[in-house]
């Protein structure tokens, strides 16, 4: 799938959010600058859309044409793609601890069986804890091929909703389960055990984080299996855009207590519906319409995202604090050292292991192609 970019811009608007919000772990961005990082989280939310619907388009279409399902192809390059960088990272992470944002850090088997988010002990373990969302990731490039070639063996709408529903439910049960029988008995006491039974019940767990991930792979279907609805939404982007951000805005306003019961239940398929129709809308911006640098940013985004608390510690460290920084010019600093560390990250590891890739990829064409002609 060649870059769109309206996808580009989305990316890059989601990964510039994220870091925004993960100031905290160097003190916020300060009274000023404090609402532009207040929901950043939800930067991770709409990469699992965008996720959601790359990854559902490139499994579905070759299945909707009857090809086989090429899982050996689809789990290499997954790991050529996440693996490099993420190893590189949770090697600096586990061999230099003051490096770390924060000073204790979960067992590397959990990062590397990616069940960090399933098994977190956030009250102590919180440095390179954002990883949580790349396990959820891998949990759903794992299943979701396979479920792909299930429900594509014979197709059915009826099918297909009755899965997407159930997951749907299943997230909301779970949610309203955790906040009513581990969240409210703590409610009024002191201490932080109400923030931590969200992100450890709530928050990080795949099984009720499947919302946006689910959102992205409709939008996907929807361009496999009903094509002249998919166009539809193409013609009428400006009016998909205005409802999703219409939505959003619900969204938003439901999320003003974060910890609440109806924002846990409620709010993450609601806002994953409103990312995804902004997500559609945004497959129709021209490419005349590129915006500069969100390309570059959206490249980059990965190893930004792995890498951007190890780099803000560092200049808070060594250069905000010593200098005694404040305001624009901290801002300045933050901005520079995570691009920087990002970039060093993308050219020296990440985008090598992709070239890599890249020749795999069209010697196992070339050997594809040769088949037919020896035969």
């Amino acid at each position: 799938m060649h870059r769109l970019p309206g996808l580009d811009l989305l990316r890059a608007w989601a990964i510039v959010w994220v870091m925004l919000f993960h100031s905290y772990v160097v003190g916020g961005l300060g009274e000023t600058f404090a609402w532009l990082g207040n929901d950043g989280w939800m930067g991770v939310d709409l990469f699992f859309v965008l996720s959601g619907y790359l990854i559902g388009y490139q499994l579905l279409a070759p299945l909707a044409r009857s090809e086989p399902l090429a899982w050996r192809a689809f789990y290499r390059r997954r790991a050529f793609r996440i693996l490099p960088a993420f190893l590189v990272v949770l090697a600096v992470y586990v061999a230099w601890p003051t490096l770390r944002e924060a000073s204790a850090l979960a067992p590397a088997w959990q990062f590397l069986s990616f069940t960090l988010n399933l098994l977190i002990d956030y009250e102590h373990d919180k440095a390179f804890s954002h990883a949580w969302s790349l396990c959820v990731e891998e949990h759903f490039y794992l299943l979701f091929p396979w479920l792909a070639w299930w429900l594509l063996r014979r197709p059915s709408m009826a099918k297909a909703l009755a899965v997407g529903l159930g997951v749907v439910a299943l997230g909301m049960v779970v949610r309203g389960y955790v906040w009513l029988h581990a969240m409210a008995p703590v409610m009024w006491q002191p201490g932080p055990a109400f923030g931590l039974r969200f992100v450890e019940g709530i928050y990080y767990p795949t099984w009720a984080r499947l919302d946006g991930l689910l959102a992205g792979v409709a939008l996907a279907a929807l361009r496999v299996g009903r094509p002249q609805a998919w166009m539809r939404v193409q013609r009428h982007a400006g009016v998909v855009l205005v409802a999703g951000l219409g939505l959003f805005v619900l969204a938003w306003w439901l999320f003003r207590e974060r910890l609440g019961f109806w924002p846990s239940v409620l709010g993450y398929p609601l806002l994953s519906l409103a990312l995804a129709s902004c997500v559609g809308a945004a497959t129709a911006l021209p490419t005349r319409w590129a915006v500069p640098g969100a390309g570059w940013m959206a490249r980059m985004s990965y190893s930004l995202y792995l890498s951007h608390k190890l780099a803000l510690h560092a200049v808070a460290t060594w250069w905000v604090r010593p200098w005694q920084l404040h305001g624009l010019a901290a801002f300045g600093l933050y901005a520079v050292g995570a691009l920087l560390v990002g970039a060093v990250l993308h050219y020296a590891v990440e985008r090598p292991f992709l070239r890599w890739r890249e020749r795999l990829d069209k010697r196992q064409q070339g050997m594809a192609a040769e088949l037919p002609a020896t035969a």
